[in-house]
C-alpha cells in the first residue's frame, strides 16, 4: 500500500493478506471485463438496431437520449445511417410531425454477423465450465449484484 494514499496499486484500499490479494485480483478482473464490455458496446453502437430488432420503435429524440448526444449530432448520425442503408425513416403512426427509425434487415444481419462470433466464443467459454464452477461463479455474481444494487 502506498503510505500517502492508503491504496495499493490496484486502486483498492485493502490490506495485503493472501486472501485479500486474491479478492482484489477478482475485483480487478471484474473491472477489466466491465470496461471491455462497455467499450465493445460503444464501438458497435447497436442500441438502436437492437431496439428495432426487438420490435421497439425509436425516434431520433429517443436515440439522442440513449446515446447521450445532441439533437444536431443525432441528425447527422441518422442522415449517415440512412445514406449507408442501415436505417430507414418511417412516419410515426400517431404523430404526423415525428418519424420513427427502423433498422434495415441488412443492418440487423451485419450486427448479428459481427457480434455472433463473439457471442459464440463467450458461450463456448461459459459452457466449458463444470457445473460446480458455474455454480460458484453464479453465486458470486448474484451476491455481488445484491451488494451493488442496494442503495447506500
Amino acid at each position: 500500500m502506498s503510505p500517502r494514499t492508503g491504496y495499493d496499486a490496484s486502486g483498492y484500499w485493502y490490506d495485503t493478506e493472501e486472501k485479500t490479494k486474491s479478492g482484489t485480483a477478482v475485483l480487478n478482473a471484474m473491472r477489466s471485463y466491465r470496461t471491455a464490455e462497455g467499450d465493445m458496446r460503444r464501438r458497435t453502437q447497436t442500441s438502436m438496431i437492437e431496439s428495432s430488432a426487438a420490435g421497439e420503435t425509436m425516434s431520433p429524440t429517443d436515440l439522442s437520449k440513449r446515446l447521450h448526444i445532441s439533437t444536431a449530432s443525432t441528425t447527422l448520425l441518422v442522415d449517415r445511417l440512412v445514406h449507408s442503408g442501415h436505417v430507414t425513416r418511417s412516419p410515426h403512426p400517431t404523430d404526423r410531425r415525428s418519424v420513427l427509425l427502423v433498422a434495415t434487415q441488412s443492418s440487423n444481419d451485419e450486427v448479428q454477423s459481427t457480434l455472433g462470433t463473439m457471442h459464440e466464443q463467450m458461450m463456448e467459454i461459459a459452457s466449458g465450465l463444470s457445473i460446480a464452477d458455474a455454480g460458484i461463479i453464479l453465486g458470486f455474481l448474484r451476491r455481488m449484484n445484491v451488494v451493488v444494487s442496494v442503495e447506500r
